[in-house]
C-alpha cells in the first residue's frame, strides 16, 4: 500500500485536562511539550532538558482498553512525546490537577506547605509524578513513592522536603525509626536537646492538610470511551512540513507498510528515535506507529516461559515478571528476576511508561541493561515478514557486532520469548551507572550457568556485555572454553583472564577510562560467580560450603530507601506577638503558585504580536580565525528572518571589565568552542534551529589551543594579577617541624544545571529607542547596562523587569547580560520583539561553571599533629575571557585556612587563561575548591602521624580569638560548639567503633566516617558592592506594596522581606505584595549573589518602612485604638506621603592586597558535618547512609527557608564532589551537554538519615535581625562525604596491606574509588596491559607468602581471586 493512495491527513482527537482538542494539521514532529505551551498556552509544564531526563515536563496520560474496560493512567516526558501518538488519549497537566482559581489539590498544597518548591521550576514536573502515582495506589508504599520520583531532577532542594510531602501520602508511619536506643526521635527529644532551650522539630503542620479525597478527579472522557469501543479501529495518516506519521492497526498491513518502506522506523514511545532526532539531526521522512497492533501488545504464558509482544511498555513488562514471580516457583523465575532486577533501575518512570520492550532490543545499543540479560538467558525473538514468520536466539543479533544484518529491514519484530529457568540453572544481572537510578550504565552484563545434575560441573555457560563497545557483546570462547569445568577458583582464575583476552576494549572517543570497564567486567564474573557458590550451598551444603561470612554482603546490592529525616530549630520567644512573622517557618510566597504551575518565568509570558525566536551559531573550534561566515542556505529555510552579527551591533561588543574583554558575538576570530559567531531569527524556535544548523563558517585554526590547567602553566597563559598571601616565615618553619608532606589534589570543574535555562525576551517599545528586556538573570542592573552600551543608547531607556528566575548558583550574572545583548540587537535590527530561550544543551555548551582547580601544598608539621607551616599552590581555570576568575582566585586565598589557625603560611593563586568557555561565579566561589585543599592536606597529615583526621582536626582548629591569616579578628566560639554539638548529634564516636566492626566482618563491602568543620566568612568585599535600596507603597486600603534590588531564584527572599516589613509595619503578611524586581522602581542595585541578598536587602526594606512609620505615628498616637486602615486613610486625607525609599549604604569592607591584610568579611559562619557512607569494592558503587549536620546561623529569619538552603546547598556538594563530572574531547569540545552524560544528585543520592540543626542562642550583631547570610556556606560541607569515602577506601588499603599513600581527586566516582580499591582484578588490568613490565605489580599481600597466594586458601582475610604472581 503507497502513500499516494492513502487517505488525507486525519483530525487527530484527543483531550487535555477534560477539554476536547482537534487538531486538523497535526504534525508529527510537534512534540506535546511544545503543543501545550505554544498553542494552548499551558506553560505549567516546563521545558528542562528535551532529551526526557530532568522531569520538568511530566505529565500524566490516561487510555482507555475496550477489552478489559480499564483505564490506565501513566506519567510521561511531553518533551518526547509526539502529538500524533496521542490519538484518544487523555493528557492531565498541572494546570488540570488544581489551580487557585478553583481548588488547588492536596498534592499542590503539601508539596507547597511541606517547603518542596524553592525556585519552583522543577514543581510542576514533580506534582504530576506524585499525583499519577496517587491516581493508581491512593495509598502508595514508600518504595512506590521513591520509585515514582527517580526520573525528576531538583537542583535548588536536596529533596528532602519534597519526600517529606510525599510522605504524608503514604500508608507507613513516617516515623524516622532511629534506632539508636530503640526509640523514635519524637520520643527521644529531651535526649537530643538541653532542657533550658526551646526548640521545635516541625517545619510545616499536617492538620491544615486537605484530605486526598479520589473521588474528585477528572474523569476519562465517556466520548473517547465510546470512540474506542464503538468506533472500527482504521489506519491514521497524519502529514507534516517534512515528516508522515503512519499508524496501522493489524501486522499484516504493517508488514506492507514495512516492505514499502524498509527504512521507516518503528516508534512506540519515541524514547530513542526522538533524541537521536532532536540532538544528532537524524531525519525520517516517514515513521510508522505499531502502537495499536493487538499481536504486538501479546501477553501470553506458556507452561516453559512468557511471550510478551515486542510494543509492551517496559512498566508493563515489569507489572508482568513481578506477578509471574509470585506465582511461580523460585527456580523457574530466575530469569524473570534478573530482567526485573535490570528493570528496575531502567531511566525513570516516564521512560518506562512509555519505552517498549521491543524497541529497546531492536536499537541494539550497547547502553541497553536488558539486552545481555535477553540474551544470556536464551530469550528468543519472534519475527514476521511478508515472507511468513521465524523465530531466532535474541543472541543472534548481536553475533558479529554492529554490522549485524540478521535481521532484515522488512522484518519486524512481533514478540519476544522469555523462558523460565531450569533445575542446577542460575542467572544474573549487573550494572554500574554514573549514578544508581535514571542514568545509563557504564558497563552491565548478563550471565547464566547450567550445572550438570546434582553437580557443579558447567553443562552451559553464557555471559553477555553492554556499555563496553558499540553493542552488546558475548564471551564466546570463554564460554565454550569452560564447559565441563567444576564451580572452583580455578575456574574462577582461568575465566577471568579467557574474559580480558576476548572482549577487547577499544579506548572510546568520550572520554571514558577503558581500565574501569575492563576491571568491571571481571569484578561483575566473580560476583556471579560468588553468588552461584552461595546458591549451591543453599542446594547442598555439605558438598557445597558456600562462601565466607564477610563476602555475603557484596550479594545485597544498594537499594534506595525513602530518608528519615529530622530539622531542629530554636522556637520563638513566647512573648513575640503572633502576628510576628519573624523566626517562624513560613511558607514560600510563590510556593502554592509554583505547584499549580500557575508561577510565570520568563519563556511562560505570553507571546508579543509579531514576535521571533533566536537560535545562536556557536564556535566549533577552540582558537581559529573566522574565514568566512556563508548564511546563504540558512536565509532560504521556511520562516527564516534575518541573520545577525557583529556588524549588527549598533555601538559596545566587547566590554572591558578587567584584564581582556566580554564578547557578545565573535568579530575575528573564536577563542572557545561555544563561543556566540551569529545568531538566526526566525517565526518559530524550530525554524530558527534548523537554519543556525545551516549557517557555514569556514575556521583556520590558530596555535596554541589551551584547554587544561597543565597547558596553561607551560605556555604562561594568566588573567592578571596574580594574587598572593603570606603570614609568619614559612621558610624557617619548614626547617623546624618534625615532617613534610607534598602533594597536589585536582578538582573538576562544576555546571550550574539551573533548572530554568538562560531566557530573554527583549520587546522594543517603538519610541525613543526604549525595550523592554524581560530576563533571567541575578543581576538587572548589569543586563541595563550591558543591553545600553550595546545598542548605544542611554541607560534610562532600558527597562530590565525580573518576576523570579529558576535557579541561578551564580550562573546568571555576566552571561546572563551577553545574552540578553544578543537579543536585543537583533531586535533593535528587526524592530521585532525577540525570545531567546537556550536549549539545555547550548546552555552547557555556552556559559561555562565551576572553575577546575589544582591545589599543589606542601606542609611542615609536628608528630603531635600540630600544623606549623603550609606553603601552597591554586591555579583555577578560568577558561577563555576574564569573567570573575580573578575574584574567584582571591576568595579562595582568603578563605582557603577554613577552620584552622595556621601560624606560618605561603599561598599563591593564579587564574589561568584558556580556550574553554569562560567560567563564572558558582555558589561557594572558590571556597568549596581551597578548602577541600585544605582539608585533604589534614587527613593527609593524620596519615602521617597515625592520629585520626578528627583529632588533627581539633588540634589545629581556631580556639580564642584570634587573627586570620590576612589579620581580620575572629571570634571561633560558635565553631567550637558546632563541632561539639555535631560530635554528640552524630554520635561521632560510637559509630566510628560500630564503622570499624563492620569493616572487620565485610570484606567487599566498606563503611566510612567522616566529620568536616566549616568556617565560612560572609563578605563581598568593597563596600558598594553591598549596598541596597528598596521602595515601599502603601495604598488608601491599607494594601503594600515592596520592592527591592533582590532577586528571587528560588531562595526565598521576597518572603524574608514580606517578613521583614510585616514586623516593621505590624501588619499581617498577607496586606503586603511583591510585583517583581526592575530596574525602573529600584536603579543601581547590586547582583543578588555571594548569600547577602537577605543581608542587605533587608535592611533597605526596614529603613524604608521605618521612615513611613515615623511619618505615621503622630496619627496613629491621636487614634491608637484605631485600625491600620483607618490610620492610611487619615494619613492620606492630611496629605502625608505614603511612599518611601529605604537604603543601605552597604557592609564597611576592605582588602589591600599589597600589604596582604585587610577586612574582606564583615562575619563568619560557621558549620559541622558527619557523614557516614558504604562502598562496594568490587564496582565503586557507594551510598550515603546518614549526614549530621549543624550550623550556626544566627538568628533564623525563616527556618524552613534556612534550613531549605542548608540542605540544597550540601546536596549540591554531594555532586561536585562525588558525581558531577564534565566531559571535553581533545580539541576542547563540552560532551556532557545534558541529563543523559552529566548526572546531578537525584532522589537516590541523599543520605537515607538526615539531619540538620541549627546552632540555638546564637546573635550575629551586623545583619538584619541576627541572622547571617546563609546560601552558599552548606555547599562545602558535602565534602564530609568526599572524606567518608576516603575513609572507607583507607580502611580497604590498610586491610590489603597498601602502606603508599594515595591521592584521590574531585569528584571521587566510582571509578576512582574503584581504581583505589586495589586487588587482583585492578591488578590483572596491569598485567593485561603489560604482561612484560612486571615493575609496575603492586603486591597485594606484602604480609602473605607466595605460598599463601598460590594456595588460595581461605587464611585470614586472602583474596578469593585468580593467582597474578
Amino acid at each position: 500500500m503507497s502513500l499516494q493512495g492513502a487517505a488525507g491527513t486525519e483530525e487527530l482527537i484527543f483531550y487535555v485536562n477534560g477539554r476536547k482538542i482537534l487538531e486538523k494539521n497535526a504534525d508529527p514532529e510537534q512534540m506535546l511539550l511544545s503543543y501545550l505551551r505554544k498553542r494552548l498556552r499551558l506553560t505549567g509544564t516546563k521545558y528542562g532538558c528535551g532529551g526526557g531526563g530532568c522531569g520538568a515536563c511530566t505529565v500524566m496520560i490516561s487510555t482507555y482498553e475496550p477489552a478489559s474496560k480499564k483505564i490506565r493512567h501513566y506519567s510521561a516526558n511531553a518533551c518526547l512525546l509526539p502529538i500524533c501518538s496521542l490519538y484518544g488519549a487523555a493528557v492531565t497537566t498541572v494546570e488540570g490537577v488544581g489551580s487557585t482559581k478553583t481548588r488547588v489539590h492536596p498534592v499542590q498544597e503539601r508539596l507547597a506547605k511541606c517547603h518542596g518548591s524553592q525556585c519552583g521550576f522543577c514543581t510542576p514536573g514533580m506534582v504530576m509524578s506524585i499525583y499519577t502515582l496517587l491516581r493508581n495506589h491512593p495509598e502508595p508504599t514508600s518504595e512506590q513513592m521513591i520509585a515514582a520520583l527517580a526520573g525528576n531532577l531538583c537542583r535548588c532542594t536536596g529533596y528532602r522536603p519534597i519526600l517529606d510531602a510525599c510522605k504524608t501520602f503514604c500508608k507507613e508511619s513516617v516515623c524516622c525509626q532511629r534506632k539508636a536506643n530503640g526509640k523514635c526521635c519524637l520520643d527521644q527529644e529531651d535526649d537530643l536537646f538541653d532542657k533550658e532551650e526551646k526548640v521545635s522539630t516541625r517545619l510545616f503542620s499536617t492538620d491544615e492538610f486537605q484530605p486526598l479525597d479520589p473521588t474528585q478527579e477528572l474523569i476519562f472522557p465517556p466520548e473517547l470511551m465510546r470512540m474506542a469501543e464503538n468506533q472500527p479501529k482504521r489506519t491514521l495518516f497524519f502529514h507534516g512540513e517534512r515528516m508522515t506519521w503512519i499508524s496501522p492497526v493489524s501486522l499484516d498491513e504493517l508488514l506492507d507498510l514495512k516492505a514499502a518502506h524498509p527504512k521507516a522506523p518503528l516508534v512506540v514511545g519515541n524514547t530513542s528515535v526522538g533524541p537521536e532526532m532532536k540532538f544528532r539531526g537524524v531525519f525520517h521522512p516517514i515513521v510508522i506507529a505499531p502502537a495499536r497492533i493487538p499481536d504486538l501488545n501479546v501477553v501470553k504464558r506458556m507452561d516453559d516461559g512468557l511471550t510478551l509482544g515486542a510494543a509492551c511498555s517496559l512498566s508493563l513488562v515489569k507489572d508482568i515478571l513481578t506477578n509471574a514471580i509470585s506465582e511461580y516457583p523460585e527456580e523457574k523465575t530466575k530469569v524473570f528476576c534478573a530482567v526485573l532486577q535490570q528493570l528496575r533501575t531502567l531511566g525513570g518512570e516516564q521512560i518506562r511508561n512509555v519505552a517498549s520492550l521491543g524497541g529497546n532490543i531492536i536499537s541494539r545499543k550497547s547502553t541497553s541493561d536488558l539486552n545481555p540479560i535477553l540474551a544470556a538467558s536464551n530469550c528468543m525473538l519472534n519475527l514476521a515478514s511478508r515472507g511468513g514468520k521465524r523465530q531466532i536466539p535474541l543472541s543472534d543479533i548481536f553475533a558479529d557486532g554492529v554490522g549485524n544484518n540478521t535481521i532484515t529491514p522488512e522484518e519486524i519484530l512481533v514478540s519476544v520469548y522469555i523462558p523460565h529457568s531450569r533445575k542446577g540453572e542460575y542467572v544474573s544481572a549487573f550494572r554500574q551507572a554514573p549514578r544508581r537510578e535514571n542514568a545509563l550504565p557504564i558497563t552491565n552484563a548478563g550471565m547464566r550457568v547450567l550445572f550438570e545434575e546434582g553437580t557443579d560441573s558447567i553443562k552451559d555457560l553464557s555471559i553477555f556485555y553492554g556499555g563496553a563497545v558499540l553493542t552488546t557483546i558475548c564471551a564466546k570462547q570463554t564460554c565454550r572454553t569452560l564447559i565441563g569445568r567444576h564451580w572452583n577458583e580455578q575456574m574462577l582464575d582461568e575465566a577471568c583472564q579467557l574474559i580480558l583476552m576476548e572482549i577487547a576494549l577499544p579506548g572510546s572517543a568520550s572520554g571514558e577510562k577503558v581500565d574501569y570497564k575492563k576491571t568491571l567486567v571481571v569484578s561483575f564474573f566473580y560476583r556471579f560467580f560468588l553468588e552461584v557458590l552461595q546458591s549451591l550451598r543453599t542446594m547442598d551444603p555439605c558438598r557445597y560450603p558456600g562462601i565466607p561470612m564477610e563476602y555475603r554482603s557484596v550479594l545485597q546490592d544498594f537499594k534506595t530507601k525513602i530518608p528519615q529525616s529530622i530539622q531542629i530549630y530554636q522556637d520563638i520567644e513566647p512573648s513575640q506577638s503572633p502576628q510576628d512573622p519573624v523566626g517562624r517557618p513560613i511558607m514560600h510566597q510563590s510556593g502554592i503558585k509554583h505547584a499549580t504551575g500557575e508561577a510565570v518565568y520568563i519563556d511562560d509570558l505570553p507571546s508579543v504580536d509579531g514576535e521571533l525566536f533566536l537560535a545562536v551559531v556557536t564556535s566549533s573550534r577552540a582558537h581559529a580565525k573566522i574565514v568566512s561566515i556563508d548564511t546563504s542556505e540558512a536565509l532560504k529555510g521556511p520562516g527564516v528572518f534575518d541573520i545577525i552579527t557583529a556588524h549588527d551591533v549598533p555601538a559596545t561588543n566587547e566590554f572591558y571589565y578587567s584584564d581582556g574583554p566580554e564578547i557578545i558575538f565573535a568579530r575575528n576570530k573564536v577563542i572557545c568552542v561555544g563561543q556566540i559567531v551569529c545568531a538566526v531569527v526566525a517565526d518559530s524556535d524550530i525554524h530558527a534551529k534548523q537554519a543556525a544548523a545551516k549557517v557555514k563558517i569556514e575556521y583556520e585554526v590558530l596555535e596554541p589551543v589551551i584547554l587544561t590547567i597543565e597547558e596553561a602553566i607551560k605556555h604562561n597563559s594568566f588573567f592578571e594579577p596574580k594574587r598572593k598571601l603570606e603570614h609568619g616565615n614559612v621558610d624557617q618553619a619548614f626547617e623546624t617541624v618534625d615532617n613534610i608532606i607534598e602533594g597536589e589534589i585536582h578538582i573538576g570543574g562544576q555546571e550550574h544545571f539551573y533548572m530554568e535555562t538562560q531566557s530573554v525576551l527583549a520587546v522594543p517599545i517603538g519610541e525613543d529607542k526604549e525595550m523592554d528586556v524581560y530576563v533571567s538573570t541575578q543581576h538587572p542592573a548589569i543586563i541595563q547596562e550591558m543591553v545600553a552600551a550595546s545598542l548605544g543608547v542611554p541607560a534610562n531607556r532600558i527597562m530590565c523587569h525580573v518576576k523570579r528566575v529558576g535557579g541561578a548558583f551564580g550562573g546568571k550574572l555576566l552571561k546572563a547580560g551577553l545574552l540578553a545583548s544578543v537579543a536585543a540587537v537583533a531586535a533593535n535590527k528587526t524592530s521585532r520583539a525577540v525570545r531567546l530561550i537556550l536549549s539545555r544543551g547550548d546552555d552547557m555548551l555556552i556559559t561555562g561553571g565551576r572553575h577546575p582547580f589544582i591545589g599543589k601544598y606542601k606542609v611542615g608539621f609536628m608528630n603531635d599533629g600540630r600544623i606549623r607551616a603550609v606553603d601552597a599552590k591554586y591555579y583555577i581555570n578560568g577558561g577563555c575571557t576574564p569573567d570573575d576568575s580573578v575574584l574567584v582566585a582571591e576568595v579562595s586565598l582568603l578563605k582557603m585556612d577554613n577552620a584552622y589557625k595556621i601560624p606560618n603560611l605561603r599561598c599563591w593563586a593564579y587564574a589561568c587563561k584558556t580556550n574553554l568557555p569562560s567560567n563564572t561565579a558558582f555558589r561557594g566561589f572558590g571556597f568549596p575548591q581551597s578548602a577541600l585543599v585544605t582539608e585533604t592536606w589534614i587527613t593527609g597529615v593524620a596519615d602521617k602521624t597515625g592520629l585520626s583526621p578528627e583529632k588533627i582536626r581539633e588540634i589545629n582548629m581556631y580556639k580564642e580569638n584570634e587573627q586570620t591569616h590576612f589579620k581580620q579578628k575572629l571570634d571561633p566560639q560558635n565553631l567550637i560548639r558546632c563541632w561539639n554539638e555535631c560530635m554528640e548529634k552524630s554520635a561521632y564516636y560510637s559509630r566510628k567503633t560500630a564503622v570499624n566492626e563492620f569493616n572487620k566482618q565485610n570484606y567487599w563491602k566498606k563503611k566510612g566516617i567522616a566529620i568536616v568543620p566549616m568556617k565560612f566568612p560572609f563578605g563581598l568585599g568593597t563596600r558598594y558592592l553591598s549596598q541596597a535600596a528598596a521602595l515601599v507603597h502603601i495604598y488608601t486600603d491599607g494594601s503594600v506594596l515592596l520592592t527591592h534590588g533582590g532577586i528571587e531564584m528560588g531562595q526565598g527572599i521576597h518572603t524574608k522581606m514580606i517578613q521583614v516589613a510585616s514586623r516593621e509595619l505590624n501588619i499581617p503578611m498577607s496586606c503586603i505584595h511583591f510585583c517583581e524586581t526592575s530596574t525602573t522602581t529600584v536603579p543601581n542595585a547590586c547582583a543578588s549573589a555571594g548569600s547577602a541578598g537577605t543581608d542587605v536587602n533587608g535592611m533597605a526594606v526596614k529603613d524604608a518602612c521605618q521612615t513611613l512609620l515615623k511619618r505615621l505615628q503622630p496619627i496613629i498616637n491621636k487614634n491608637p485604638k484605631g485600625t491600620w486602615n483607618d490610620w492610611i486613610k487619615e494619613a492620606f486625607e492630611q496629605s502625608v506621603s505614603l511612599s518611601a525609599t529605604g537604603y543601605f549604604r552597604g557592609y564597611n569592607e576592605n582588602m589591600d592586597w599589597e600589604k596582604g591584610e585587610g577586612q574582606p568579611f564583615t562575619y563568619f559562619l560557621y558549620g559541622a558535618a558527619c557523614s557516614e557512607v558504604e562502598i562496594n569494592c568490587l564496582t565503586g558503587d557507594h551510598k550515603n547512609l546518614r549526614t549530621d549536620i549543624v550550623m550556626d546561623i544566627g538568628y533564623s529569619i525563616n527556618p524552613a527557608v534556612d534550613i531549605g538552603q542548608i540542605e540544597g546547598a550540601f546536596v549540591q556538594g554531594i555532586g561536585l564532589y562525588t558525581m558531577e563530572e564534565l566531559k571535553y574531547s581533545p580539541e576542547g569540545v563540552l560532551y556532557t551537554r545534558g541529563p543523559d552524560q552529566y548526572k546531578i544528585p537525584a532522589v537516590c543520592d541523599i543520605p537515607e538519615q538526615f539531619s540538620v540543626s541549627l546552632l540555638s542562642s546564637s546573635q550575629n550583631p551586623y545583619a538584619i535581625y541576627a541572622s547571617k547570610g546563609i546560601g552558599e556556606a552548606g555547599l562545602f560541607l558535602g565534602s564530609s562525604v568526599f572524606f567518608a569515602l576516603r575513609d572507607a577506601v583507607t580502611s580497604v588499603r590498610n586491610e590489603r596491606g597498601l602502606r603508599k599513600t594515595f591521592a584521590l581527586n574531585s569528584p571521587l566516582t566510582a571509578e576512582q574509588i574503584r581504581a583505589s580499591c586495589a586487588d587482583d582484578f585492578t591488578e590483572m588490568m596491569k598485567n593485561n596491559e603489560s604482561a612484560s613490565s612486571s615493575s609496575s605489580h603492586i603486591c597485594m599481600n606484602d604480609n602473605q607468602s607466595a605460598q599463601d597466594l598460590n594456595g588460595m586458601e581461605w587464611n585470614g582475610k586472602l583474596i578469593f581471586c585468580p593467582k597474578t604472581h
